[in-house]
C-alpha cells in the first residue's frame, strides 16, 4: 500500500504479512511511516492505493469499529468522570452486550492486567503503568483479531516501561492475540517481539526475527539503525567485536583511552585512535579486569569482524580480520 500527506510520502509501496498470534514490532525512526501503518490497518487513516486483509478477509474499505482491532495510543485518554471498571466495560456497553455478560469479562479483564479490586477506583487514582493496563484491557474487551499499540510506554519512566513489557510478553503468551506494536525503541522490539520490522522513509527495509535482524542486517540502514555500531572506513563493526590489547600487532591501531563506564556485566570503553578515529568498544566486565585499562593509558585495537555493503546497500559476508 501507498499513501500519502500532501507532497509527504508517509508509506511507499509497503507490504507486509503478519502471522496470526504473533507479536510484531514495527520499528525505526521518527517520520518512518510505522504509525501510519499502524493507523491503516486500524482504519483510522485510508490508504491511497492497497488493501488490508484480516483474517482473510478484506477490510480496506471497513470502519475501524467493524474491523475487530483494539487499539492502544501511547497517550490514552480515559473517561475520567467514570471508573476503571465502566471505562473497561465501555466498548461491550455500547454494543447492548448483557450486564451479566460485561462484568464477567471485566472482572476477568482486570485480574488479567492485574487490576483486580481496583474497578471502582477512578483513572486519577491510578498510577501511568496502572492507566496502560487500564488501557489494554478496554482494547481487549471485545476480544479483538488483532491489538494495535502505537508506543503504548513511550511516556512512562524506564522503571516502568521494563515492568510494562514483561508483562505485556505474559499476558501475550497467555492470550496469543495477534499483536503489531509501534516502537522506536530497539531494546524494546528486540526483547518482545517475534518479528521485527524495520521502517525509514516510508519503506520497509527489513522483515526478521530479533537475532537475524541483529546478526544478518539487510542494508547499511538496518547495520546502522539496530544496536550500536562504529563506521570504519567503509566497512561496520560491533563495539563488542573490538579487540583491546597491550601489545602491538601489525593488524592492530594505537589508541588511547578516552572514556570508560561501568555498567553492571557490560564495560564501554571510547578510545580515539592514532588516526583520529573515535571508536566505542563494549566488553565484559571479565574482559575489562583483566586488561587492568585506565582513562589515558595507550592500547592497541584490531576489528575482530568487519561487514561491508554494496553500494545497492546490500550486505556482502562478514569479515573475520
Amino acid at each position: 500500500m501507498s499513501k500519502r500527506f500532501g507532497d509527504f510520502v508517509a508509506l511507499d509501496d509497503v507490504s507486509l504479512s503478519v502471522e496470526s498470534g504473533s507479536l510484531t514490532a514495527l520499528l525505526g525512526p521518527s517520520g518512518g511511516g510505522k504509525s501510519t501503518l499502524l493507523r491503516v490497518i486500524a482504519g483510522l487513516e485510508v490508504p491511497d492505493t492497497g488493501e488490508v486483509w484480516i483474517s482473510g478477509q478484506e477490510a480496506t474499505a471497513l470502519k475501524p469499529q467493524k474491523r475487530d482491532v483494539g487499539f492502544v495510543f501511547q497517550h490514552y485518554a480515559p473517561f475520567t468522570h467514570m471508573t476503571v471498571f465502566d471505562n473497561i466495560a465501555f466498548g461491550l456497553t455500547i454494543r447492548r452486550r448483557p450486564k451479566d455478560e460485561v462484568r464477567a469479562r471485566v472482572e476477568e479483564l482486570l485480574e488479567l492486567v492485574q487490576l483486580k479490586g481496583l474497578g471502582g477506583r477512578y483513572p486519577a487514582q491510578l498510577s501511568g503503568g496502572q492507566r496502560q493496563r487500564m488501557a489494554l484491557a478496554r482494547a481487549l474487551a471485545s476480544q479483538p483479531e488483532v491489538l494495535l499499540l502505537d508506543e503504548p510506554f513511550g511516556a512512562l519512566d524506564a522503571r516502568v516501561r521494563k515492568e510494562l513489557r514483561e508483562w505485556l510478553l505474559r499476558l501475550h503468551d497467555e492470550m496469543h492475540v495477534t499483536t503489531i506494536f509501534v516502537t522506536h525503541d530497539q531494546e524494546e522490539a528486540l526483547e518482545l517481539a517475534d518479528t521485527v520490522v524495520v521502517m525509514n522513509a516510508g519503506r520497509i527495509e527489513q522483515v526478521a526475527p530479533p537475532r537475524e535482524l541483529y546478526d544478518e542486517p539487510a542494508n547499511a540502514f538496518v547495520m546502522s539503525f539496530v544496536g550500536p555500531v562504529n563506521r570504519v572506513g567503509n566497512a561496520w563493526v560491533r563495539p563488542h567485536d573490538i579487540e583491546i590489547g597491550h601489545e602491538p600487532r601489525e593488524d592492530a591501531h594505537e589508541a588511547q583511552v578516552e572514556r570508560i563506564v561501568r555498567l553492571g556485566f557490560e564495560v564501554r570503553v571510547d578510545l580515539v585512535r592514532d588516526d583520529g578515529l573515535r571508536l566505542h568498544v563494549q566488553l565484559t566486565r571479565h574482559e575489562a579486569d583483566l586488561l587492568e585499562i585506565a582513562v589515558g593509558d595507550i592500547v592497541w585495537v584490531r576489528m575482530r569482524v568487519e561487514r561491508t555493503f554494496s553500494a545497492g546497500g546490500e550486505p556482502t559476508h562478514p569479515v573475520p580480520v
